[in-house]
């Protein structure tokens, strides 16, 4: 048996997706999601994203990280299984969509996607007063923020490995991000729970650290612009009382190739 897949990238975020509309997906097969997605044995990709029917919506988005396991709301990929969809046929330019964290709304310029992020509750930030001075939001998956001076030369997947033991209230694990701002310049990078690595952009990353921007008065516009090594991201937002809304995530996607895996 063959998988029919297609590689999209979102910014540098990686990921393999499949038209599981007919329901043939082993989705318990976590071993095989786990090989597909390895980079020297597999396809290789930071996860896999499956397209199924919903009753009615456009689609339904079933994300997996590269270790296999489903946990929290992915940016980059809902805006990369958008993309697909249009290509598929079933959408046009507008898209409204079901994820692990509920119902989404996307669309399409050209190849440049926006999808919108759940409200956020601003009394369900955490400030840590500890020696990592974190700060925690969740944006659809759980992220820790940490303000440094300069994180070019970084080996941030080291010191992720030792900050993610720190904190072992997050049971699940947790995604770090790590900024600095340069002149004008916002950059960004993360370390991803279930890639257990650094990706080259997180797009639910991108939207903690616009809020934090937010929160902390460095920006203080509605809109922000976030350089990842992938490429830039925007996020857009708007508070309301307590609560953070009208949140898009918007940036490049592009398919990069298909082809056809032998499952056997």
């Amino acid at each position: 048996m063959t998988l029919k897949f297609y590689k999209y990238e979102g910014t540098g975020n990686d990921f393999i997706i499949a038209d599981n509309r007919d329901q043939l997906f082993d989705k318990t097969n976590t071993n095989f999601i786990r090989k597909i997605c390895d980079r020297k044995t597999g396809i290789g990709a930071d996860g896999l994203i499956l397209l199924e029917d919903h009753e009615y919506l456009n689609f339904k988005m079933i994300y997996y990280n590269s270790d296999g396991s489903q946990s929290g709301f992915c940016g980059n990929g809902s805006r990369c299984i958008t993309h697909f969809a249009r290509f598929l046929d079933i959408i046009e330019k507008e898209a409204k969509f079901e994820a692990y964290d509920g119902i989404h709304k996307s669309k399409i310029i050209n190849d440049y996607v926006s999808v919108s992020i759940n409200d956020i509750d601003s009394s369900k930030i955490k400030f840590f007063n500890n020696k990592y001075k974190a700060t925690f939001i969740d944006s659809g998956s759980p992220h820790l923020i940490l303000n440094e001076f300069n994180i070019d030369g970084k080996d941030i997947v080291k010191q992720s490995r030792i900050i993610k033991n720190y904190f072992t209230e997050f049971e699940d694990g947790i995604n770090i991000n790590y900024f600095s701002k340069v002149d004008d310049k916002i950059i960004l990078r993360t370390y991803e729970r279930g890639v257990e690595d650094e990706t080259l952009s997180c797009g639910t990353g991108a939207v903690a650290l616009a809020l934090f921007l937010k929160i902390n008065s460095i920006n203080i516009k509605n809109e922000v612009l976030i350089s990842t090594k992938g490429g830039d991201l925007s996020v857009y937002i708007e508070k309301s009382d307590s609560f953070f809304n009208n949140i898009w995530l918007s940036g490049n996607v592009r398919q990069v190739f298909y082809g056809n895996y032998n499952m056997n």
